[in-house]
């Protein structure tokens, strides 16, 4: 019985049904070196750039954002279409308010058909500039990528 319940779990997990991703965003001020220089910056989980998010094609993702920063801030997740989700997209004053500082939002993300890599950024001002990172979106689990499959994998982030 025990192994059959293990096997059965195991093939949920890899099938990711009835799964959902949960990601913890810790929104800070953090001082970094650069060219022999301090500097305090906004940084998500004290990292610049930010976390990497890995999805699944049709994945939904639930990212808790609490704000520890002095200022407003929304993340917007660029290149999802959220469908019927549009007020967790992160334009602020347009789709939601901003996350006040001391505040906690619960994002929840609906990847469609997105695939491949897109990325996340807040959604005001000079926040912008330091508060981003990648979501590499895989295809569904047992289906193939619609190219052939990359040898490696290296996000590159320009900012």
């Amino acid at each position: 019985m025990a192994m059959k319940t293990y096997t059965l779990f195991l093939i949920l997990l890899l099938a990711n049904v009835a799964f959902a991703n949960h990601y913890h965003f810790i929104v800070k001020e953090t001082s970094i070196k650069r060219l022999c220089k301090s500097k305090k910056i906004l940084t998500v989980n004290g990292k610049f750039p930010g976390p990497t998010i890995y999805a699944n094609k049709g994945s939904t993702l639930i990212v808790h954002v609490l704000n520890n920063s002095k200022y407003n801030i929304t993340i917007h997740w660029h290149g999802v279409k959220q469908p019927r989700n549009p007020w967790s997209d992160g334009p602020v004053y347009i789709t939601q308010c901003p996350i006040q500082p001391g505040s906690k939002f619960k994002q929840k993300i609906i990847l469609s058909d997105e695939e491949g890599t897109i990325w996340w950024h807040a959604h005001n001002k000079w926040a912008r500039a330091t508060v981003y990172g990648a979501i590499i979106v895989y295809p569904k689990p047992g289906t193939s990528y619609p190219f052939p499959k990359p040898y490696a994998e290296i996000p590159i982030i320009l900012g």
